[in-house]
């Protein structure tokens, strides 16, 4: 709900009336330079947004000289746009109609992420662990382990240290269970997020606070704590001066995630040994067979108690992204505690429904976005590549998501960056409503 109540902040309001003014401004300039090749501004860049994203599709979907075709026109339809907007003199009112139609964006995300009820999770104080044994992996992250000292530190600061030998592959979650056996008070991982949900699985089952390490390359999971991303040494301060959020932790046939778990596309493509050292060079030479060869899986889910069918990617979120952004690696989850799985699902099978996905975003009949309580994955071979938290596995099918509300204490240190509000897609009704002082 947003209006004009005690819930809505003027601030909001002023910036929704300012991307309205900012839109309408766009609208007057593209009025005022109609006998000067106003519509062929927007019809030039509409139309080579859509050349594009078709060039896209046939670059990454097809092989060949489909390939080399999509490759050129995914180039060539900007730089064509740019070049009839030059030559014919029309710079100048794209330039303006592009500014001001910025403007309305920016004012308009901006507007919406004010107005949205701000909710941070819940913290309480908690007294330092007296016997703390951390997991690191010196391979993580590039290195991250050893380049910020970070043995050393938790050391320093009481805690045991067991340090993975890179040479010889351990179960993680068998010495976070050893380590309870042996008196741990606390567990905590220097990794990515694979290693980091098998062993706050451990430290769920036994109820034992987790503390994370933001050690890994992408650490997902750490910036949706409101960790310091770029000085992981400084996630250990929670040893000393922490409080404690109690999470959700993912369920996918038994096994936690702490992210994401990916059917499809993406998890077909991780099964490659390959992609860890070249993923794009990889990704480009199975895309193909992928998305419309031989290769091709089509899945259903059962969401709750909706059917969704032949999708060709799905990524099942523990708790759900505020924008479909995650499919670019882009997605924020304001919260990890309200008890909901997020989904979303695509299925584009040709040049004009990527070019649709491309205009519309997240309105495009291509892509799903849902929430859920419990996604059953189904598909028509007996097993299925899965990729949990970026980990590549075969699950038997069918495959069941679920969320286990509030099973994780996760220790965080109390002076931290935070979780800056998400950006929501931009409704313009919304904008409107805001603007005006209505309800929706």
């Amino acid at each position: 709900m947003t209006g004009s109540g005690p819930g809505t902040r003027p601030a909001a309001r002023l910036l929704a009336r300012l991307a309205l003014l900012a839109a309408l401004g766009s609208l007057v300039v593209l009025l005022l330079a109609l006998g000067d090749g106003g519509l062929l501004v927007v019809g030039a860049g509409f139309l080579g947004l859509v050349l594009c994203a078709a060039g896209i599709w046939w670059f990454v979907a097809h092989r060949g000289a489909v390939r080399l075709i999509g490759l050129l026109l995914a180039i060539a339809a900007p730089i064509g746009v740019v070049v009839l907007f030059a030559y014919g003199g029309l710079w100048l009112t794209a330039l303006i109609l592009c500014l001001c139609w910025g403007v309305a964006l920016a004012c308009a995300r901006q507007a919406l992420r004010r107005s949205r009820p701000k909710r941070s999770m819940r913290a309480v104080a908690a007294e330092p662990p007296k016997n703390p044994v951390l997991i690191m992996n010196p391979k993580s992250g590039g290195g991250k382990v050893g380049r910020f000292h970070l043995v050393e530190r938790a050391e320093e600061l009481g805690a045991r240290v067991i340090l993975l030998d890179p040479s010889a592959p351990a179960d993680v979650a068998e010495l976070a269970r050893g380590a309870v056996t042996e008196g741990a008070d606390l567990l905590g991982v220097a990794g990515g997020d694979g290693t980091q949900a098998l062993v706050a699985a451990v430290a769920a089952e036994h109820d034992l606070p987790f503390l994370v390490i933001s050690a890994g390359t992408r650490n997902h999971f750490a910036m949706d704590l409101g960790l310091d991303r770029s000085d992981p040494s400084r996630c250990l301060d929670a040893l000393t001066d922490g409080e404690e959020l109690r999470i959700d932790l993912g369920d996918v046939d038994g096994r936690a995630f702490v992210n994401t778990v990916s059917f499809g596309v993406y998890a077909d493509v991780v099964q490659h040994p390959e992609y860890r050292d070249a993923k794009a060079g990889t990704a480009l030479t199975l895309m193909p067979d992928l998305l419309l060869g031989d290769g091709v899986r089509r899945l259903d889910a059962r969401i709750d108690d909706t059917m969704l069918s032949a999708q060709q990617a799905l990524l099942i979120s523990n708790n759900p992204y505020v924008s479909p952004d995650e499919l670019t690696g882009g997605g924020r989850r304001p919260t990890l505690d309200d008890g909901e799985l997020g989904v979303l699902g695509i299925r584009v099978e040709d040049a004009a429904q990527a070019a649709d996905l491309a205009v519309r975003g997240s309105q495009s009949t291509a892509l799903t976005v849902r929430t859920a309580h419990r996604v059953e994955v189904t598909a028509h071979t007996a097993e299925i590549p899965v990729a949990v938290d970026g980990e590549a596995l075969r699950m038997p099918t069918p495959v069941t998501c679920t969320l286990r509300p509030g099973a994780l204490r996760v220790r965080v240190p109390r002076n931290r960056p935070g979780v800056p509000a998400p950006v929501p897609p931009v409704r313009w009704r919304r904008i409107f409503d805001l603007a005006f002082g209505r309800r929706i």
